[in-house]
């Protein structure tokens, strides 16, 4: 019994195969952890600036393309070039965005196009720096410890979104926005050191130079490729209607109360259901049936995510609430139960990404792993953008708890039926890994 009871934990595995991958992984932890506190600080400035939840989705919408450009690019780079260097380029960029962010708070200097401009720089830099270092991984570490790797992944989002809202919160209410930015540029500092101790990472196979020909050659793959695309479209779907942080300020505002404290709760919540199923994803290791793993743990995500959206709908309605609810007086029972709800698709999220990931760099060649962890990237961080479109647009149109509410629906139907007319993909297996 007590064998079964460790066998339900993470496994650390890949700590003891690759002190490379160790080092760069506690470096991303760090700074990622920074770059939650700049994320949640420049949502939180962006609503103070101007009161509207339009304006705090179109931080994300505004950096979608810059996003899909620095996805597709940073790819073709990583496929083309040394790796490791590729990664510590993209880095620096970020470092020195998030220092002229700092800068502009303490100088009282910060406007809402210079929120909007820095945080598109960040976030096309970054896109670069996850692709790559996802590209990297797989050279680090055999493949059959790359779940495993995926898991320990889902500490890194754990942590940096677990504490990195909350403390947001606190910070900003306490300390100011400069003081933020500024802990965010300190904490950046360990990214290098984890990239910078790397060995010369270069791609494997033939070398495809940056270009039109380079994203022919991908294109030309990801068409075969059935499994990697329909992985792909099912996060899509799930992170354009079933991601509400966009709300968060407003629901802490005017639905829930509690201010910026309670978004920082309420977005550290879906990291605290990342980080306990990445604790308790032992058994992860021996499912060979990614496909309809990912099946399971998306249609999850979506039930959580409308029963999130019948949580606020009560809260309209004044279900629990105080005489009074607003930034000081929060509605406190239905924080509980919205942060549980977000837990739980926090939960189901990362352990469709533990197969993803895993599917995704196992089943796919070193030569174009690069380009397809680009696109990937892409999706991941995209889908959540236009999902701050679709929550921003409806919300404005309709009410706070209404998009989160349809979105669960829509998810739940568009990935059952997507996933029933694929049988391939209900049916691959990890021991013999088809993109």
């Amino acid at each position: 019994m007590a064998r079964l009871r460790r066998d339900h934990f993470i496994d650390l595995s890949p700590f003891r195969a690759s002190p490379a991958f160790t080092r760069m992984w506690i470096g991303s932890t760090l700074a990622g952890l920074g770059g939650q506190l700049t994320l949640v600080a420049i949502m939180l400035h962006m609503y103070d600036l101007t009161r509207s939840t339009f304006a705090v989705s179109m931080i994300a919408v505004a950096g979608l393309l810059p996003m899909v450009f620095a996805g597709l690019y940073g790819g073709m780079l990583a496929d083309a070039f040394d790796r490791r260097r590729v990664a510590l380029i993209a880095a620096t960029i970020t470092f020195a965005s998030t220092v002229l962010l700092a800068a502009l708070a303490w100088g009282q200097l910060e406007t809402v196009w210079w929120l909007y401009a820095l945080s598109i720089v960040n976030s096309a830099a970054n896109t670069v720096v996850l692709a790559t270092r996802q590209a990297i991984v797989p050279r680090l570490i055999p493949r059959e410890l790359l779940p495993a790797a995926s898991a320990l992944n889902g500490i890194t989002f754990g942590i940096m979104v677990m504490v990195g809202p909350a403390l947001a919160g606190v910070l900003v209410a306490v300390a100011g926005y400069a003081w933020t930015y500024s802990v965010d540029v300190v904490l950046m500092t360990s990214l290098f050191l984890g990239l910078w101790t790397l060995p010369s990472i270069k791609p494997e196979g033939v070398i495809v130079r940056p270009g039109l020909e380079s994203l022919r050659d991908g294109w030309r793959f990801l068409k075969r490729a059935s499994n990697i695309r329909l992985q792909f479209i099912l996060d899509i779907i799930a992170m354009t209607f079933g991601q509400p942080l966009a709300l968060l300020p407003a629901v802490g505002a005017v639905l829930l109360g509690g201010g910026p404290i309670t978004t920082g709760i309420l977005t550290a919540s879906v990291a605290v259901g990342a980080f306990f199923s990445s604790l308790f994803s032992g058994p992860t290791g021996r499912v060979r049936r990614h496909g309809l793993a990912i099946e399971r743990a998306i249609l999850l995500y979506g039930a959580a995510i409308a029963a999130f959206g019948l949580v606020l709908a009560a809260a309209a309605l004044g279900w629990f609430a105080p005489a009074t609810v607003d930034e000081v007086t929060p509605n406190i029972p239905l924080i509980v139960v919205a942060a549980l709800m977000l837990a739980v698709s926090g939960a189901a999220d990362n352990i469709s990404s533990i197969f993803r990931n895993t599917m995704m760099q196992a089943a796919v060649p070193d030569a174009i792993r690069g380009r397809l962890q680009g696109v990937f990237i892409v999706v991941v961080a995209g889908g959540p953008r236009l999902g701050a479109l679709y929550v921003g647009t409806l919300a404005t149109l309709t009410a706070l708890w209404f998009p989160p509410l349809l979105g669960g629906f829509l998810i739940i139907g568009l990935v059952g039926v997507l996933v029933r007319l694929s049988p391939r993909f209900r049916a691959y297996d990890s021991e013999f890994p088809e993109p």
